[in-house]
């Protein structure tokens, strides 16, 4: 067995010890929500700027990938970050089972990538991994050409509303001068940096 094996195995062993832990938190909101306050939330939401991201996840449970906007830092000591999944997805299930996932920053080459893996695909194209798709320590699928990747263990998972909340311990990140897709207004665009002073 070739060493990065070990080192995946070994990783997946930890994250199903801690998935075995009464850690799955969930939080009880409201079964009522103002329907105006909802429109002007999600109104607003989609005014706010985010970085394009596939989270993907490869596992006894199967590889799967989700297109996502809600990905963020939150901490680099030690470096975790989070992302949102939309619980009724078969990706939110197999990251949750499989323990592991990574978070891989698209470019602007990546459009299709994100379309296929946010359901706008051809038929059948849903979850498709083309040729380029490399395997990170964890074992879930990375894209090499991207602007930053990580490879996590999901270190908590936390249920909100329709979402679960993935907490991951970061093993593995890259990055490179590869210019950052968003998504703002249900479209795609571009930062476009101000002059520095």
């Amino acid at each position: 067995m070739q060493r990065s094996e070990k080192f995946r195995l070994r990783l997946c062993a930890r994250s199903h010890q801690t998935r075995d832990m009464p850690t799955t938190s969930r939080v009880d909101l409201p079964g009522d929500c103002d329907p105006a306050l909802r429109q002007a939330y999600v109104t607003a939401m989609a005014r706010t700027a985010a970085a394009v991201t596939v989270v993907t996840t490869d596992g006894a449970a199967g590889r799967f990938g989700q297109t996502v906007s809600a990905a963020t830092s939150v901490t680099a000591d030690p470096p975790t970050l989070l992302v949102c999944l939309y619980r009724a997805t078969a990706a939110a299930e197999a990251l949750l089972a499989n323990g592991c996932f990574a978070v891989n920053v698209l470019g602007p080459a990546h459009r299709a990538v994100s379309d296929v893996f946010a359901g706008r695909g051809a038929v059948g194209e849903r979850y498709a991994f083309d040729g380029s798709w490399r395997t990170a320590r964890t074992g879930s699928p990375v894209l090499p050409d991207v602007p930053a990747a990580f490879d996590c263990v999901l270190s908590h998972p936390l249920i909100v509303g329709t979402h679960v909340v993935c907490v991951g311990r970061v093993v593995a990140a890259t990055s490179s001068a590869v210019e950052g897709l968003t998504y703002r207004d249900r479209g795609y665009g571009r930062h476009l940096p101000e002059p520095r002073s």
